[in-house]
């Protein structure tokens, strides 16, 4: 088969969760509810910490723009997913695939390094408490953000450049709900072997490197934690990490079952289950997590609603 040099014009066919014509609906409301409840609960986020002086320390900064990444995460993949299920069409154009694999490498890459640099926080508030406000100072946090969209940026910019090189067949359909790299790749006529390299580089960059960050801090606030002599004082020192690290374990325990799933396995339903709970639970659980976990939010979101 010839490969194409693919133009705007041409189209892919995403096949979707599933092609039951009696499923459509259900799922359709499901995912709606998923989205809704998102975006509802990261705009309470940051409704609370805007509105409450009492939550403009560096650590609700970074849960801040956390939440902005999350909705962009989000927003990447459902609404599109959304339009198909209701008009009945399974098509996305290639300007508009090159688009969301941008866009979703972007907002992955920058909850990767927010939580990384929300670690990092963590590390300073509980073994240099003293010096905490000077450390991360509010200059600082913002310098910190703009580099992290600035690195996040250069990765999608990346990714686009690995995807908008591939050429492909007759074949345009794409057995998931977005446009996800691995299947892009898989649905290439054209030789992959240097994509797939510098995908995995890219993987070892942005996924190896946060998480030994992530590693490291924890490393020094449980060896600082240890040397607390109560067991109270313990307590009170692990629990302001609860939040984080129940993020933390979600985010990286679900990329890490949705990488593995599209590289080795060949289960087509395994792969879009594992990135249903990756690009959408995820995002909506932070939200109650750290609302849930945290009295100064809880009053912040109380005020909000009174």
């Amino acid at each position: 088969m010839e490969p194409y040099n693919l133009t705007g014009a041409l189209e892919f066919l995403l096949l979707g969760l599933s092609e039951d014509p009696e499923l459509q609906p259900v799922l359709f409301a499901l995912f709606l509810l998923i989205y809704l409840l998102t975006v509802l609960g990261n705009v309470l986020i940051i409704l609370a910490i805007s509105s409450d002086s009492h939550l403009h320390s560096p650590m609700y900064f970074f849960l801040y723009n956390l939440s902005l990444s999350d909705m962009g995460f989000s927003s990447t993949t459902i609404p599109k997913m959304l339009i198909n299920m209701q008009t009945h069409n399974k098509s996305i154009t290639y300007a508009a695939c090159l688009t969301q694999v941008s866009f979703f490498t972007l907002f992955g890459c920058m909850d990767s390094l927010l939580l990384t640099v929300m670690a990092y926080d963590r590390w300073v508030a509980i073994c240099r408490p003293l010096y905490y406000q000077v450390i991360l100072n509010p200059g600082l946090c913002r310098r910190l953000v703009l580099m992290l969209f600035f690195i996040s940026f250069m990765n999608s910019q990346v990714h686009y450049l690995i995807v908008s090189q591939l050429k492909f067949c007759t074949n345009m359909e794409i057995p998931h709900f977005f446009c996800d790299i691995p299947e892009l790749l898989k649905l290439a006529c054209s030789d992959t072997s240097i994509n797939n390299l510098f995908r995995f580089l890219l993987s070892i960059i942005f996924g190896f490197l946060p998480v030994s960050g992530i590693f490291y801090s924890y490393y020094k606030i449980i060896s600082s934690i240890i040397r607390v002599p109560s067991l109270l004082g313990k307590y009170k020192a692990f629990s302001t990490c609860g939040s984080h690290l129940s993020v933390v374990c979600l985010f990286y325990g679900t990329g890490l079952e949705a990488y593995l799933s599209s590289t080795i396995s060949r289960s087509t339903r395994e792969n879009m289950l594992a990135s249903v709970m990756y690009t959408m639970i995820v995002p909506m659980i932070n939200p109650f997590i750290y609302s849930l976990r945290n009295r100064a939010m809880k009053k912040a979101l109380q005020k909000i609603f009174s």
